[in-house]
């Protein structure tokens, strides 16, 4: 009988090791360098967090179950409601603003799809306790330094931004009621996937009068350099509108000042579904086949009293290692996922394996990436076995004296091969071949 690993979960090899591992040490050395600390919570947390975050309708979509003691908890679907209730129960005592990030093995009960996994690893960035809207300039600078990073061109990815208090504001001034907003944002949503027929059509199907219908279809329509102006327009006499357009041109002019503005573009259809943003969202999407957001996030100012905490404005971002790494694929932006090139030392003689041993534990103890073979067999097999593992070099040990002050080392790669003297070997085995003797 054989296994398989379970729908929508993935076996990580190796090589598929390696290229998650250099995805990790560049969402890592990112946050880094921009100022942020790791953290890390539970796998898995009581249900009723992510109820008061998200409503009962969020039980459908997560792995839940019942423990022992009938207490219903769920495996973490996403790391924001852990990062509320951490802050929660310290924030007095925190400094301000939190600037975290983690990179969390997620879980969602839903259907794989590309870039899209049941379980998966995330990469969080958050400042909370920051209301400016430099935060949220920071945010956005600090996805884009990873894109950067890891070779992606405005050629080949975008960030459009919008802000969902601008949004509602004018929406609530064209006469839009409450119970409209939810149907209405999902409609705006949509707009950048359907054509503009397409959405008028859709528009035309949500009950609303002409008037209504005008106000969505230009919102819809609001993009790019010209996007803001249209927008002003839209905005009108409401104080709310102009104070959300206000902070939006001020996000944007700080993204100049931080030099990254030809990553980012105006989009008023860009408004994040879930309820809990309430000023800057915002979105990456390659711009080549993969059809979807590959980064997302914005301010949310209320969720941390929401779940106990004191009144803290947050903002944030997340993006997953599925969609990250078929972005990367897509533009041929991944490193060579082959074994790394070590060293393999060869007993060439009789009796010789202890002094192979006694080498290579001293190659690792100084650092140096050393392997050997487990079967005694002719230099030649053993030379087979290093160009099978990919290794740079061998070390090939003549005389069993452990005394002896010499070994030869070959370059697999070119074939040149020296004695050298044991000393400058272990001070730098890819060195000493260079300086020779």
């Amino acid at each position: 009988m054989k296994f398989q690993p379970p729908k929508g979960c993935r076996d990580f090899y190796p090589a598929e090791m390696r290229l998650r591992e250099w995805l990790f040490e560049r969402w890592r050395r990112t946050s880094i360098r921009n100022g942020f600390e790791e953290y890390d919570g539970p796998i898995f947390e009581s249900l009723d967090l992510y109820r008061a975050k998200s409503g009962d309708q969020i039980v459908s979509e997560l792995f839940h179950f019942v423990d022992r003691g009938n207490r219903e908890f769920a495996l973490r679907p996403e790391m924001t409601p852990t990062l509320a209730r951490m802050v929660a129960a310290r924030a007095p005592s925190m400094p301000k603003p939190i600037r975290w990030f983690s990179m969390p093995r997620l879980c969602r009960a839903e259907r794989p799809q590309r870039g899209r996994l049941r379980e998966f690893f995330q990469w969080n960035v958050d400042v909370i306790g920051e209301d400016q809207p430099i935060a949220d300039a920071e945010c956005i600078f600090v996805m884009i330094d990873f894109l950067r990073d890891v070779g992606l061109t405005p050629d080949q990815v975008v960030l459009k931004i919008n802000s969902r208090h601008l949004v509602v504001a004018i929406l609530q001034s064209a006469g839009f009621a409450e119970e409209q907003m939810t149907p209405v944002l999902a409609a705006l949503d949509k707009r950048d996937r359907l054509s503009a027929d397409a959405f008028a059509e859709h528009v035309g199907g949500l009950g609303i009068d002409a008037r209504q219908r005008e106000t969505l279809i230009h919102l819809g329509d609001a993009a790019g350099p010209d996007g803001l102006e249209r927008v002003g327009k839209l905005a009108g006499n409401s104080s709310d509108a102009r104070q959300a357009l206000a902070t939006l041109t001020e996000v944007f002019a700080l993204l100049t000042s931080m030099g990254v503005a030809e990553y980012c573009t105006f989009e008023m259809s860009v408004v994040r579904g879930l309820a809990y943003y309430t000023g800057v969202v915002f979105e990456a999407f390659g711009r080549g086949g993969l059809q979807r957001a590959i980064c997302g996030g914005g301010r949310y100012d209320r969720l941390v009293s929401d779940l106990g905490g004191p009144p803290m404005g947050g903002v944030g971002f997340a993006t997953s290692d599925v969609v990250m790494l078929d972005v990367l694929d897509e533009f041929n932006l991944l490193p060579d996922a082959a074994e790394p090139r070590g060293l393999f030392v060869i007993d060439a003689g009789p009796d010789c394996f202890d002094r192979v041993l006694r080498l290579t534990g001293e190659l690792r103890r100084r650092n140096h990436p050393a392997i050997y073979s487990y079967k005694r067999q002719p230099l030649s097999k053993q030379i087979k076995q290093a160009v099978g593992r990919r290794a740079a070099r061998v070390i090939i040990v003549e005389e069993p004296d452990a005394t002896a002050e010499r070994v030869a080392v070959k370059d697999l790669d070119t074939g040149v091969q020296r004695s050298i003297l044991v000393e400058s070997l272990l001070a730098d085995p890819f060195q000493a071949l260079e300086d020779g003797p």
